[in-house]
């Protein structure tokens, strides 16, 4: 569905987002972690289509974001970290606005879905400015979700509201997952490990972690250890786990409950069933059953650390300069790239040192997203 290669943005001597490669798959819900200043953001950025990078390639259902930019973006929804809006506007005027810039055909009856979906009907009428954090946040979950589009991108769309809201927006993101592709990205682990099948981490402008939560853990993770409280006996207990394949080793000791039960699982094995199975079958009841397995803070906490990264990759990763950088600079881009002054479907050419002209009207920044909504699609101006 998307396909990032060798992604790297340079603000002048930084390197924002170093040499980046993933492929995000469809009907998946993607956890986007990273420190900030990691680089999330600006390659959230410029896979949307919003910023333009300065060597690198991204794919969009095979559609080359920088030779065919509004074919790829019609293919987004976007919610920046701040929604869009425009809080002269109602609602209601606003998706009107947004959905004209989408050229979305049934602009009345998509204006209706969506908003049942975000649950603002209610408030449909209302001026944004008078609307609350967690109503804003839907109305601009509700833009990026008009018009249906196969990839919906999500930057910290939880940030400011309350526990409630956070739930209702947990539960609406689960099940736009299973009709879209999901790029959510937050700094609430418990969120992405409660909404996500899958992580990718980014950390110094690198990523080191793209895999789903339980192969991160045996990666990263010790030896497993199952622990199990039971009022029985020690001796007892080991008699019923004699038949179970994958233990290693049994250690016992006293617990408040009765006797705990340290049991060492080799390598690859998941073997909490057959435990389950084998104290079910000898009448032996169960106080407790746990796993040393880690959460995701653990992994997240594990994979940014320094420590990890060594040598050469250290250097680069901490964005220690050295004559390579330097040369890289001043000489010409390979393909796909975009010097920072050269036009582009997302900037103007402009002098180095010229400070940007202010736009015309309040409208003109949101072509960014969405392109001009008097273009007929057919040359990106």
């Amino acid at each position: 569905m998307i396909e990032v290669k060798h992604l790297t943005k340079k603000y002048g001597s930084n390197v924002a987002v170093n040499d980046v490669s993933f492929t995000v798959e469809s009907g998946r819900v993607y956890g986007f972690l990273g420190p900030n200043g990691a680089g999330k953001s600006t390659t959230m950025n410029i896979i949307c289509g919003c910023l333009a990078a300065t060597k690198g390639q991204v794919l969009v259902d095979g559609v080359d974001i920088y030779e065919e930019p509004l074919a790829a973006r019609r293919k987004i929804g976007y919610l920046p970290e701040i929604p869009p809006l425009y809080k002269d506007m109602t609602p209601n005027e606003y998706l009107r606005f947004v959905a004209n810039a989408k050229k979305v055909k049934d602009v009345a009856k998509e204006i209706r879905r969506v908003s049942e979906l975000t649950s603002i009907s209610d408030v449909g009428d209302r001026l944004i400015r008078n609307l609350s954090k967690g109503y804003r946040q839907r109305v601009g979950i509700a833009q990026a979700i008009l018009g249906d589009p196969e990839i919906i991108v999500l930057d910290e769309p939880t940030v400011g509201l309350d526990p409630v809201q956070i739930v209702e927006i947990r539960s609406l993101i689960r099940s736009l997952g299973e009709d879209h592709t999901v790029i959510l990205s937050s700094h609430i682990l418990s969120e992405i490990s409660a909404t996500c099948d899958h992580v990718i981490v980014i950390a110094h402008g690198k990523i080191v972690a793209n895999d789903t939560l339980e192969k991160l853990d045996r990666v990263l993770g010790e030896r497993e250890v199952l622990t199990v409280e039971s009022r029985a006996d020690a001796d007892k207990l080991k008699k019923c786990l004699a038949g179970v394949d994958g233990i290693e080793q049994i250690s016992a000791s006293q617990s408040a409950v009765g006797t705990k039960l340290d049991i060492e699982v080799a390598e690859g094995c998941d073997i909490r069933e057959s435990v389950f199975g084998a104290f079910a079958s000898a009448n032996v009841p169960i106080v407790s059953l746990s796993s040393n397995s880690m959460n995701l803070e653990q992994i997240f906490m594990k994979l940014i650390n320094e420590e990890h990264i060594t040598g050469a990759d250290r250097d680069e990763a901490l964005d220690v300069p050295d004559a390579s950088d330097e040369a890289e600079a001043t000489a010409p881009e390979a393909k796909n790239a975009v010097a920072p002054d050269a036009a582009s479907p997302y900037y103007e050419k402009r002098p180095k040192k010229q400070k940007p002209a202010e736009p015309e009207d309040d409208l003109s920044e949101y072509s960014t997203l969405f392109g001009d909504p008097d273009d007929d699609g057919k040359e990106d101006k």
